[in-house]
């Protein structure tokens, strides 16, 4: 028998027996991230960047001189995961700022949420210089979308692999590991608990996204379905959707059209401001 075997049995006898302390338990493990180290590949990058603290501890990484981009990983994800595209922005004139999320690399904190990465992403924002564009991955993609709903400014923005409906997020989490129904439902109450809002809030189908965007996803993705970019695009009045092929969930962070559509976007929304200049 698998350990995820053993999980899902156990979680469907005491599910039903105590529905509410399973739940608890399955909140924990949804909320606390592991902390990973760097690839190997990643390091060349760390070591180039200059490390920096915001307010309330966050921590960050700089790379570049220019108009400020502003970085957001994914759900146990590292802030040099964006090697490629970062190479791309500070080759073509940008300051890139990475964002190391609440629990994640050397900022402060036990647990993560959604919620809390764009409240993360807002504090930043207020540190930093006008942002040219912010750009998220997986969670970190869904985060960017939510801190725009919730003020952030910036001139473009982009999500990658990024999930549209926490909802379908949780409800996953829960069937892989075998919650019942009683359990399941007292799982997503506890969460919204926790981010401090119902979860049928954070749906980007109910967002207003007018600024100029990119949206992508590639179609092999293991983790997060590839109709989740259709829901984000829709909603999304002005932006493009980017469907690749192959990428998977992270591989899709070193495809070079992936930099090369970013890059695009940067020029368009740059274009405006050059003319009035």
């Amino acid at each position: 028998m698998t350990s995820l075997s053993w999980i899902r049995g156990v979680n469907g006898t005491l599910g039903r027996l105590a529905p509410e302390h399973v739940a608890g338990k399955m909140r924990r493990a949804f909320m606390t991230p592991r902390n990973l180290p760097p690839r190997q590949w990643e390091l060349p990058l760390l070591a180039s960047a200059e490390r920096i603290t915001l307010r309330f501890g966050l921590s960050a990484l700089r790379w570049g001189q220019g108009p400020t981009v502003l970085l957001m990983h994914g759900w146990e994800g590292r802030a040099t995961q964006f090697a490629a595209l970062i190479e791309a922005l500070v080759k073509a004139g940008h300051t890139v700022v990475s964002l190391e999320g609440p629990a994640h690399g050397c900022s402060p904190g036990q647990q993560a949420h959604v919620v809390l990465f764009a409240r993360a992403l807002l504090e930043a924002a207020a540190e930093l210089p006008p942002l040219r564009a912010v750009i998220g991955h997986s969670m970190g993609g869904a985060s960017v979308l939510l801190a725009l709903q919730m003020g952030l400014r910036a001139e473009a923005a982009v999500s990658i692999a990024a999930p549209a409906q926490l909802l379908g997020v949780l409800r996953g989490f829960a069937r892989h590991l075998g919650l019942p129904a009683r359990a399941r439902a007292a799982f997503i109450r506890k969460v919204e608990q926790d981010v401090g809002m119902q979860i049928n809030r954070l749906d980007v189908s109910g967002y207003q996204l007018e600024l100029p965007g990119l949206v992508v996803h590639a179609v092999d993705d293991g983790l997060v379905p590839a109709s989740e970019a259709e829901i984000i695009h829709k909603a999304w009045f002005d932006s493009r959707l980017l469907r690749l092929e192959e990428g998977g969930h992270q591989r899709v962070l070193a495809d070079p059209r992936v930099s090369e559509a970013v890059l695009e976007l940067l020029s368009r929304v740059s274009a405006p401001a050059r003319q009035s200049a």
